[in-house]
C-alpha cells in the first residue's frame, strides 16, 4: 500500500459520524430496506462504513453520504454493508426437530400424491440454514432421500446481500461452520473440499436455486410455499415493517403452511389472526387465511 493511500485509510477510519449524518444514514436504511437503526449502533456502522471510505478514497461521513445520496450502486452497496450476516448450521435446532417430526412426512405424503414441494429460506445469509433444511428432508442415507429425487421438490434461499447468495451457490465451508452438523448428515451430504474446507454433496446443491430479494420489493414468485423460514429477520424492522412482512409471509403459504421464526421474534399484527401457534415460535397458517 502506498504512503498516500494508508494516510487516506487513517482519514477514514478516524473520520467522526456525527448525529446529523448518522440519521441520514438511519433514514437511508429505512426507505432501502427498512432496517430500523438506533442510535446505539453508531459504532458498528462507524466501523463497516469506515471501509467504505476507504474504498472511494475519501476522508469524511459527509462527503460519503452525499455519494450515498447520488449514487444508487453505493446505496446498495452501503444496505449490504450495514446487513448483519449471521448464522450456523442447525442453528436454533427446536425448528429442524419440528420440521423433521411433523412437517416432513406432510410434505412426502404430497410429493408421493405428484404434488409441488416448495421451501423458502428468506434472510438466508450464506446457506447454513437452506442445507440444514435440505439435509433434514434428506435424512442419513440414500433411502431416506429416495423420494427427493422422485418427487417435485425445491427449495428458494432470498437474501439482500449478493456476496452471501453467491455463498449459497458455492456451498462451501468451513471445517469450524460444519461442526455442529451431527455426524450422520455430515459423513453423508459433506465432501472435501481442499485443507479445512467441505463442500454440501450435488444431491442437495441440486434442490437449491439462490437469488437476491429485498424483502420489501416486489416479489417475483407466484407459487405458494409449504414452509417459509424467516429468522433473526424481523428484529431490525419497526413494527410497521415487521407487520406488513409478516402478513405478506401469511399469504405466500399454503394452507396449513408452516412459518418458522426467531427465538425473539413474534407475530403481530393481521398476521398473528390467521396464523396458529404449533411449536416454539413455528406457526401453521389457518385454511383460508389468504388474503381476498
Amino acid at each position: 500500500m502506498s504512503t498516500s493511500a494508508a494516510s487516506a485509510g487513517t482519514l477514514a477510519a478516524n473520520a467522526e459520524l456525527r448525529p446529523a449524518q448518522f440519521q441520514e444514514i438511519a433514514a437511508i436504511m429505512q426507505r432501502e430496506a427498512r432496517i430500523h437503526l438506533v442510535e446505539a449502533k453508531t459504532t458498528l456502522v462507524h466501523s463497516r462504513l469506515s471501509r467504505r471510505l476507504r474504498e472511494h478514497g475519501l476522508t469524511s461521513f459527509a462527503d460519503y453520504v452525499s455519494l450515498v445520496q447520488r449514487d444508487a450502486q453505493e446505496r446498495h452497496a452501503m444496505v449490504v454493508a450495514l446487513t448483519t450476516n449471521h448464522t450456523h448450521f442447525f442453528r436454533e435446532a427446536h425448528h429442524f426437530d419440528h420440521l423433521r417430526s411433523h412437517v416432513l412426512p406432510q410434505l412426502q405424503e404430497r410429493a408421493r400424491r405428484g404434488e409441488k414441494v416448495r421451501i423458502w429460506s428468506a434472510g438466508c445469509s450464506s446457506g447454513e440454514e437452506v442445507y440444514t433444511i435440505a439435509m433434514c428432508l434428506a435424512g442419513e442415507s440414500p433411502a431416506s432421500a429416495a423420494w427427493l429425487d422422485k418427487g417435485d421438490v425445491r427449495l428458494l434461499a432470498t437474501d439482500i446481500s449478493p456476496p452471501v447468495v453467491q455463498a449459497v451457490s458455492q456451498a462451501t465451508y468451513p471445517d469450524s461452520a460444519v461442526e455442529p452438523i451431527p455426524a450422520g448428515y455430515r459423513q453423508r451430504w459433506l465432501k472435501p473440499a481442499g485443507t479445512g474446507y467441505h463442500v454440501i454433496a450435488e444431491p442437495l446443491r441440486k434442490l437449491v436455486a439462490a437469488r437476491v430479494l429485498n424483502l420489501f420489493d416486489q416479489w417475483p414468485m407466484r407459487q405458494k410455499y409449504d414452509v417459509i423460514f424467516c429468522r433473526n429477520v424481523m428484529i431490525y424492522f419497526d413494527d410497521t415493517a415487521k407487520a406488513e412482512l409478516e402478513a405478506r409471509l401469511v399469504d405466500m403459504l399454503q394452507p396449513g403452511g408452516t412459518l418458522y421464526i426467531g427465538h425473539s421474534e413474534r407475530l403481530i399484527g393481521p398476521a398473528a389472526t390467521r396464523m396458529k401457534p404449533v411449536a416454539q415460535t413455528a406457526y401453521a397458517r389457518i385454511d383460508g387465511a389468504g388474503a381476498a
